[in-house]
């Protein structure tokens, strides 16, 4: 989940574009506070706190290769703050449709601990929270905690669900491992990125499934990134079909522009 940036607190009801009103106007608050600040000293210790936000829209919005705005355009946008020991935490929100009208935003809350360990070994280790607000339909909330080790251009992260999994039932311990590349083509600056997963849903075998995804994805010196992949999964028709009738883990193409602050 591009892991894988949160908003301040809002009603629950509130929709993704008012979400993303209150994201833009933090930052650009944040960038008057800014403008109206003496500049620090050159030879001044970094501060040890940072706040990023991000904004983004995407053709449509995909959890591990599973389509959560049934093939409709998505807002999303978040928070991230950390700190130069390693600590962080955020919030991430996407606007959502497989819930029928109720929950219509996703909120995602997380925590960790990243640093390298030994050379370009690095380690991530966490807990995330997906919550929808207003939801009526059953229980989707999800915890889990995850676990991550990333190496050069590599990234392998580990995450078990300490509740039942999306709203299936006794699905609690439910597994999903996710490895992914990005490798510099050389050309243009783009970037080749490839992702394989497989989500192993406790008590129901015949549930779990494997995602995989083949894309490119450029970013830029002012804070704009674009992403082109291709996801595809072999998710079990019969299961992964919403209350809509459409088939949640179709194959499709994702486009995706982001701005980060």
């Amino acid at each position: 989940m591009n892991i894988h940036f949160e908003f301040p607190a809002v009603p629950a009801r509130m929709g993704a574009t008012a979400l993303l009103a209150a994201c833009l106007s933090t930052v650009m608050m944040g960038d008057c506070f800014a403008q109206s600040s003496a500049e620090p000293a050159k030879d001044a210790a970094p501060p040890n706190f940072g706040l990023s936000a991000n904004v983004s829209l995407a053709s449509q919005y995909r959890v591990r290769g599973l389509m959560q705005t049934n093939s409709e355009p998505a807002i999303q946008g978040g928070l991230d703050l950390s700190h130069s020991s390693g600590f962080y935490a955020g919030n991430w929100n996407s606007s959502i449709t497989w819930l029928s009208g109720s929950a219509p935003v996703e909120m995602d809350f997380y925590g960790g601990y990243t640093k390298k360990i030994m050379g370009d070994l690095s380690l991530d280790v966490g807990a995330i929270r997906y919550y929808y607000p207003g939801n009526t339909l059953g229980s989707p909330n999800t915890t889990e905690l995850y676990l991550g080790l990333g190496y050069g251009p590599v990234s392998f992260k580990y995450s078990r669900s300490l509740t039942d999994l999306f709203g299936v039932d006794e699905s609690k311990g439910s597994q999903y491992y996710d490895f992914k590349g990005s490798i510099d083509t050389g050309v243009w600056g783009l970037m080749a990125d490839g992702h394989v997963g497989y989500q192993k849903v406790r008590g129901t075998a015949d549930v779990s499934y494997t995602d995989w995804l083949l894309g490119v994805s450029k970013s830029w010196s002012n804070g704009f990134s674009a992403s082109l992949a291709y996801i595809d999964t072999n998710a079990d028709h019969a299961f992964y079909t919403n209350r809509q009738g459409k088939y949640m883990g179709r194959s499709t193409v994702l486009l995706t522009v982001t701005r980060k602050f």
